[in-house]
């Protein structure tokens, strides 16, 4: 079975057609980071239209590197939340479009299931697990029993991960996008020349804590970009190497903190790891070293948004039935789904 993904809930316009959920057969992206550079941020009406100018070549130009054409899709899945919702409604009208003109079954999807779903094209991953989601605009941490199941047990009070060293980068002068801006500076930095503050928001032992597994990123992006001087380590260098390697310190390792104690307390030993965040060299190795639980990474080339995930998913929404109508409209904020029904406190 034939499924084509459509991906546009940010600044990535991306088609892809994956075969009975696994073999990817095509998998383009265009990125827009030229046009957000400047502002060292996505700008949703820059991103809305973009996506309107390319989105049709990107289709294209997947169905013929998958050597399928129009006439060999057999549903049409689509990205229809969280995210930016100028962004997602030109995937949508797309989406609906072909479902129309085809007669073919048209599955919405969530943006955030579809990175976790990221993972088992590289691996063939045993539920329950524990899962980690971080990017730019999300740091969630989710228990899944099954393929598009999960319940939220912790996401970020502030700004996301991703966000954060986006923030730092531009106040460094690294550039755009800030995560391989900072990991590549860190790269010649010492991570022991600044001691920033690892927000944990809740000790080890309390367990009954509401924060136990939330993330907090403001603190630490502002002690980096305020008051770096005051965390210094005596003696040490203060170069933009430095702060970029304590900052990526600092901000991953709260990570692994978080993720052991949902594996401690849920007695639940496998964490996969997904979203743009994901690709940083040192979260994959804090991870790929941990003894305590088995991880799972999707491919680097699998880490951003892509349509792959997103058509790979509703392969499987697809063999449980679920289909979406033509009236099927974005939403940009994320509800948390246990067991198929609504939780409203994840949203």
């Amino acid at each position: 079975m034939n499924i084509l993904g459509i991906e546009t809930s940010c600044d990535e316009t991306s088609a892809s057609v994956v075969r009975n959920g696994t073999r990817i057969l095509s998998n383009v992206v265009a990125t827009q980071f030229e046009f957000h550079e400047r502002y060292a941020g996505v700008v949703p009406e820059i991103a809305s239209r973009r996506h309107s100018e390319v989105i049709n070549y990107v289709i294209e130009e997947a169905l013929e590197e998958a050597g399928t054409g129009f006439e060999g899709i057999d549903a049409v899945a689509v990205s229809s939340h969280p995210g930016l919702i100028g962004s997602l409604l030109v995937g949508l009208i797309a989406a609906k479009t072909i479902a129309a003109s085809l007669a073919i079954p048209l599955i919405g999807i969530n943006h955030i299931e579809a990175h976790l779903y990221s993972v088992h094209f590289d691996n063939d991953p045993v539920y329950p697990l524990i899962a980690l989601i971080i990017s730019g605009g999300h740091t969630l941490l989710l228990r899944s029993e099954s393929i598009g199941g999960y319940e939220i047990l912790g996401s970020t009070l502030d700004d996301a991960a991703g966000e954060a060293f986006d923030k730092v980068a531009k106040h460094l002068g690294l550039g755009y996008p800030g995560g391989p801006a900072i990991e590549e500076t860190a790269k010649k930095g010492d991570e022991n020349a600044f001691f920033f503050p690892i927000v944990t928001l809740a000790g080890d032992k309390s367990k009954n804590h509401p924060d136990r597994y939330n993330f907090s990123y403001s603190g630490l992006k502002n002690a980096v970009i305020n008051q770096s001087e005051r965390f210094k380590t005596p003696g040490a260098r203060s170069t933009a190497c430095d702060i970029a390697a304590s900052f990526q310190k600092a901000a991953t390792d709260v990570l692994l903190i978080k993720a052991k104690r949902a594996v401690k307390d849920l007695g639940i030993r496998r964490v996969a790891v997904a979203g743009g965040v994901a690709n940083n060299s040192r979260v994959r190795r804090l991870f790929m070293n941990e003894t305590e639980f088995e991880s799972y990474f999707p491919a680097r080339g699998l880490t951003q948004d892509n349509a792959a995930m997103v058509a790979g998913l509703a392969y499987h929404k697809h063999g449980l039935g679920e289909r979406s109508d033509l009236d099927l409209q974005p939403r940009s904020r994320l509800e948390n789904i246990v067991k198929g029904k609504r939780n409203t406190h994840g949203k």
